[in-house]
């Protein structure tokens, strides 16, 4: 499955734990009426779990009629249920969401093993390498370290990417390789950094050259998807599952891209990745409109005025506030702390009592017609991440290995 590639043995345990340091000091602050109202929303978000928390035993997927519904293996969003959980926590102190972060994060356990998706860096660092970063219990690790294990089985060394979709072995998706999985890199270097094996970072960083050098265009925008030959690892081209059509830039996707670059800059150093960071960054802030929340897709037809998708919007400041500080450039910060106002200002369930999810706004799959106006798990998470990147940058950093 896995052949070893000598040109990416040189990044080995050290190299990570040496990049992690290497982080210049953030330039600008957050003015004294933004931060109080990042610090109002983040209590909001903190009162919302405590109402919801005691009745959800299962994973929230996205909301109907301002209600969750569950998906009860977790599907690819399991993770963010106990990461909110350990981020409040972090927060308040209050044991009883770390009581709520480790019973949903210990539901997961059956996925540790689980080679059929390549979302497992999804469900298992906002859970379970949070948790072991915040309680020092070194079964959460080696859970994690698990995981890592089971998602370098999709790598194709032909191609060089993970694959997607589609279980090992079947012939449909075998060759098709997605923006988000820049996401779920932060597992595998997580694992090097535990084990000290290179075999996770090698894949971390083989991936992230091929989502490179494939993905990204001259102007910087992304396709969701492209496709190879499963079999020879040669080019299909460009397609899509969740943007408007191949030639489109899905923001979410986009989202995940400035954040994924720049994290595996931060754990390698490679001035590529920062370059390809700040590439999908520029594209996506001079596509955003006047009122900082994404369009679900920059190129849509009907932007600037197609349906919104405030999720893009929190994991796109939580990749910008990151971004600013790898580069040492203010402006990506001080972009950020406008997308997260706009957030806060205009996207918060804070009119419905009834309501159980933090965010709204969000956007699931417009394309297909799925999810359109409504609360998504990821949108909360990352928007109480970036609101203690701001608040709490410290802490934050000892949760999320900033």
């Amino acid at each position: 499955m896995y052949k070893q590639n000598p040109d990416l043995m040189a990044f080995s345990r050290r190299t990570l734990l040496g990049a992690a340091a290497a982080t210049p000091l953030l330039a600008g602050e957050a003015s004294a009426s933004s931060g109080r109202l990042f610090r109002e929303s983040l209590d909001f978000a903190l009162k919302r779990l405590r109402q919801v928390a005691p009745n959800v035993t299962s994973f929230p997927e996205e909301t109907k009629f301002e209600k969750w519904i569950y998906v009860s293996s977790g599907g690819w969003v399991g993770g963010f249920w106990p990461g909110m959980h350990w981020l409040a926590y972090l927060d308040s102190g209050d044991e009883q969401f770390k009581t709520w972060a480790v019973e949903s994060a210990l539901r997961l356990s059956p996925r540790r093993t689980d080679t059929s998706i390549h979302d497992l860096g999804f469900l298992f660092y906002p859970s379970w390498v949070t948790a072991f970063r915040l309680t020092g219990d070194v079964s959460w690790r080696d859970g994690a370290v698990q995981a890592a294990s089971s998602l370098i089985q999709r790598y194709n060394d032909k191609g060089r990417f993970i694959r997607a979709w589609g279980a090992l072995g079947t012939p449909a998706n075998a060759g098709r390789a997605i923006m988000d999985t820049m996401m779920n890199l932060d597992l595998l270097t997580f694992a090097s950094e535990q084990t000290g094996d290179p075999r996770f970072l090698d894949v971390a960083v083989a991936h992230a050259l091929t989502t490179r050098s494939k993905f990204i265009r001259p102007d910087g925008s992304t396709p969701h998807v492209f496709d190879f030959n499963p079999d020879t690892g040669e080019d299909i081209g460009p397609n899509t599952n969740q943007g408007y059509s191949p030639t489109s830039c899905w923001s979410r996707g986009q989202a995940w891209g400035i954040y994924g670059f720049t994290t595996m800059y931060r754990r390698t150093r490679r001035p590529e990745f920062l370059d390809a960071a700040r590439k999908l960054a520029d594209f996506a802030l001079d596509a955003l409109t006047p009122d900082h929340i994404p369009v679900w897709d920059y190129r849509s037809p009907l932007a600037p005025n197609d349906v919104k998708d405030s999720s893009a919007g929190a994991i796109m400041a939580c990749g910008l506030i990151d971004l600013s500080r790898a580069s040492g450039r203010a402006s990506y910060y001080v972009a950020a702390l406008r997308i997260l106002e706009a957030l806060c200002r205009t996207c918060l369930t804070t009119r419905s009592e009834r309501h159980e999810a933090i965010l709204a706004r969000g956007t699931r799959n417009r394309r297909i017609e799925t999810g359109i106006e409504v609360s998504l798990p990821y949108g909360d998470y990352y928007l109480m991440e970036a609101l203690l990147r701001v608040l709490k940058p410290q802490r934050i950093s000892r949760a999320i290995g900033l």
